[in-house]
């Protein structure tokens, strides 16, 4: 080209006719692209600076899909510690269900052993809650003896009769009379104004608690003092300045009679009260008195054996509470499904409820980050949370051990909703970082698109006006082409 020679009017259309095919080119890109900085050539501040910002937007949305994940999984651990709560309901529901339930079963004996029984006949139990088997004696010994009395010689007394007149020491003179029993004795003054009469001698008689003697007066006005029962003796002493005469109530001594032992049959009502006031089985059995058979109520879940001698007749077996019973089955099923639940309360691989270690990155630089853990890094079992395991029959037995086993829950309960609550905490701090990483991905991109892209309004306007220039360039050029034919004509 460099052959061809142009006129100066030819070259300079044709630079600017070249000039605005660049610069429709370049405005033509920029629509196509949408962005006024395509390359550092373009304007190497802007281009690197949005670069930077995009390079940090990105960064952060890759931890978006961490944080997500996260939270899924934090979800997934409430969702177990909800499912835990209500099977620990349904275990606190069956434990009072158990506490209320009463039906507790029971058998009547018949006792005809008679009154005098040959020999010491039992009734024996053994099983249910019973801790060892338990016999109790149908029959005791009694001493069936007469007790002693001993009878004043002096006759047609009154109670308003002097001690003188009896016979006994005068009042007016300082004397005693001691009455014994055997065990204890006690003296009674006859100075005037104590014991004088002989009703005095009896109202102070029969009103010493000391004594276990009674004194009265028979029909035949005699002075009569009677053991209370027949384990006790009687003395009587009396002393002072004078004595009494012949006549009188003479000084006497009568000892406890020789035992007479008896084998009786006990009253039901005597047995009943034996049973409920022994504090080794009054937890185990009940006893009452049905219609004058001996009941017995099995106060446990399993089956007990009785023991029957002749004479006595009754259930051989008492069964146990079969409610209370298949409880604890349904307790057991429920303690099960509390641990499978929380095996199963995991996501991605991560089970908070097995004390696994939850940790999410917030930021570019690792700066930022939170662990999420149960307390204590303990795994969330019936253990852990002091519910008993392998629950037995037996244990639903006594009230007591059902109200201890109601403690344990109340407790698992509290622990729960506190994890739940540790949980719930933790979540809603990674929701709000998600929030606000979002946020900041939108700021980031936005200042980066603000260094970069394109006006298309504006865009358009330059390429219209380009379009307009390079038709009037051409137009321009193809006169000046025309000035250089102007020669040909001479030709």
């Amino acid at each position: 080209m460099s052959d061809v020679t142009l006129s100066k009017a030819v070259r300079s259309n044709l630079l600017s006719l070249q000039n605005t095919a660049n610069m429709m080119a370049s405005t033509q890109n920029r629509l196509a692209t949408g962005n006024k900085v395509n390359s550092a050539l373009d304007n190497p501040t802007n281009f690197f600076t949005a670069s930077s910002l995009n390079s940090r937007a990105g960064d952060i949305s890759q931890l978006m899909d961490s944080m997500a994940n996260g939270i899924q999984t934090i979800e997934a651990a409430d969702n177990g510690l909800t499912a835990i709560t209500k099977t620990l309901e349904s275990m606190s529901s069956t434990l009072r269900q158990a506490r209320q339930d009463k039906s507790f079963q029971t058998a009547s004996y018949t006792i005809a052993l008679g009154d005098t029984p040959a020999g010491t006949e039992q009734l024996s139990l053994s099983g249910g809650a019973l801790s060892s088997a338990f016999a109790i004696d149908l029959t005791t010994t009694e001493n069936t003896a007469t007790p002693v009395s001993v009878t004043g010689s002096v006759d047609e007394l009154t109670t308003a009769s002097s001690l003188a007149d009896a016979g006994f020491t005068s009042p007016a003179a300082a004397g005693t009379i001691t009455i014994g029993d055997g065990t204890n004795t006690v003296a009674f003054s006859t100075t005037a104004g104590a014991v004088e009469t002989v009703g005095d001698l009896i109202s102070a008689i029969n009103g010493n608690a000391d004594l276990k003697v009674t004194a009265s007066l028979n029909s035949a006005g005699e002075l009569v003092l009677a053991a209370d029962d027949n384990t006790v003796g009687i003395s009587v002493a009396y002393g002072g300045a004078a004595t009494a005469g012949t006549s009188g109530f003479a000084a006497a001594t009568a000892t406890p009679p020789t035992a007479v032992d008896t084998n009786v049959a006990k009253t039901v009502d005597a047995l009943v009260s034996e049973i409920n006031n022994n504090a080794s089985v009054n937890t185990a059995i009940r006893a009452s008195n049905d219609n004058g058979k001996l009941r017995i109520e099995n106060l446990s879940t399993q089956d007990i054996t009785t023991t029957t001698p002749t004479g006595v007749s009754g259930e051989a077996k008492i069964g146990g509470n079969t409610v209370r019973a298949d409880l604890t089955k349904q307790y057991n099923e429920l303690r099960d499904q509390l641990d499978k639940l929380a095996d199963d309360a995991s996501f991605n691989g991560i089970n908070l409820l097995r004390g696994d270690n939850l940790k999410i990155t917030f930021n570019e630089t690792g700066t930022s980050e939170i662990d999420i853990q149960s307390k204590d890094a303990k795994s969330i079992n019936s253990a852990t949370l002091g519910i008993q395991t392998n629950m037995e029959e037996a244990d639903f037995d006594s009230d007591a051990t059902i109200d201890g086993f109601l403690a344990e829950v109340k407790t698992a309960i509290n622990s729960v909703r506190s994890q739940a609550s540790a949980f719930g905490s933790s979540l809603s701090i990674v929701e709000n970082r998600q929030n606000f990483s979002k946020n900041m991905i939108n700021t980031l991109q936005t200042g980066a698109s603000n260094l970069t892209l394109a006006d298309a309004n504006e865009e358009a306007a330059n390429l219209l006006a380009l379009q307009t220039r390079q038709q009037l360039s051409s137009t321009a050029l193809s006169m000046a082409s025309q000035a250089d034919q102007a020669v040909l004509r001479l030709f």
